[in-house]
């Protein structure tokens, strides 16, 4: 099993209005095997999403390193940075923020292909067989973002991010505005895509249940660091550092 992603050293500092510094992410290191599925973990405001957003380059890290399938990518550009991110696609918490509200969901989801010279017709083929493989009939093609409910445009968004075929997967909380119903439907659909496509995920949530259902190893943040990680049975049986313990006791 190779190592898809490397993380060494991550730090993104903001500035306070008094113009001193904090690290929202500070000195984060780890990696993501082939096939695996990470959990991170942590109360809001601790550095997750900026964490996600440093790894996909929506924001410029202050230090630190990322490699991507052996290949370092922190400082690409261009069309080296887009042939690098193929490989990795994020779903975010509001599914609705993934489409353009005055285009078809089969629009957005065919983007990608579009944006690589894909004939047409076979664009439409590769969009009905996504929205198939995420639960939905291929007439959601023809549908508009605010036609359908939230669990049906988590499913879209899931077939967008499926389009280019990526390695990785980053998961913003992508259950959490879902009602509990269709959130277990939802990680269903992912452990299925998960088998089907041999994805990895860093799974990004606060729900240590769903963590513990669906991931191979956590990494627990607080305060912009990963302060311990571990199986979901060792972080939750046997927490080490009392950040972790107060999360867990918290959580259960």
């Amino acid at each position: 099993m190779g190592v898809l992603l490397k993380i060494e050293g991550l730090t993104k500092t903001f500035s306070k209005e008094n113009k001193t510094e904090y690290a929202a992410v500070d000195h984060v290191s780890f990696q993501i095997d082939d096939g695996e599925t990470v959990g991170l973990v942590g109360e809001s405001g601790c550095g997750k999403s900026t964490l996600a957003k440093l790894i996909t380059r929506l924001m410029e890290p202050t230090a630190g390193t990322i490699h991507l399938n052996g290949k370092e990518i922190t400082k690409s550009k261009g069309k080296e940075l887009r042939e690098a991110y193929r490989q990795v696609q994020m779903v975010f918490q509001s599914p609705a923020g993934s489409f353009d509200p005055r285009k078809t969901i089969g629009y957005g989801i065919s983007e990608s292909m579009r944006n690589s010279g894909m004939p047409k017709a076979e664009r439409r083929r590769r969009t009905e067989e996504l929205l198939e493989q995420c639960g939905l009939s291929p007439e959601y093609a023809g549908r508009y973002p605010y036609e359908i409910s939230g669990g049906q445009c988590q499913r879209a968004a899931l077939a967008r991010a499926l389009a280019i075929r990526p390695k990785l997967l980053i998961c913003d909380e992508a259950t959490s505005a879902l009602d509990v119903t269709v959130q277990q439907q939802i990680m269903e659909l992912l452990k299925s895509l998960k088998q089907e496509n041999q994805l990895s995920f860093l799974f990004i949530c606060h729900n240590l249940a769903l963590v513990q259902s669906f991931c191979d190893r956590v990494l627990v943040m607080h305060e912009g660091k990963i302060v311990e990680e571990g199986t979901p049975e060792q972080i939750i049986q046997t927490p080490r550092s009392a950040y972790a313990k107060h999360f867990v006791d918290a959580a259960f």
